[in-house]
């Protein structure tokens, strides 16, 4: 039981560590799903907008926390 317990832990400090990576990527997800549902596309475009939007948001988060990193060590 203290496995779990850790691993869930675990888990959680993953998802509320980063909370603006968190919050663009409900965005990303919720504006998916709005392509998706709210229009006549094709789920793929859903799917595509997924895809582009994951990858922007993960890119741009890491290069902030490169930066921030970086102007740390500098201190």
């Amino acid at each position: 039981m203290n496995v779990l317990k850790d691993v869930m832990s675990e888990l959680f400090s993953m998802f509320v560590a980063d909370a603006r990576l968190t919050a663009a990527m409900l965005a990303v997800v919720a504006v998916a799903a709005l392509i998706i549902d709210a229009t006549n596309l094709p789920s793929l475009y859903g799917g595509i907008f997924l895809l582009v939007g994951s990858i922007a948001t993960l890119f741009i988060s890491v290069r902030r926390e490169a930066a921030r990193r970086r102007l740390s060590r500098s201190l």
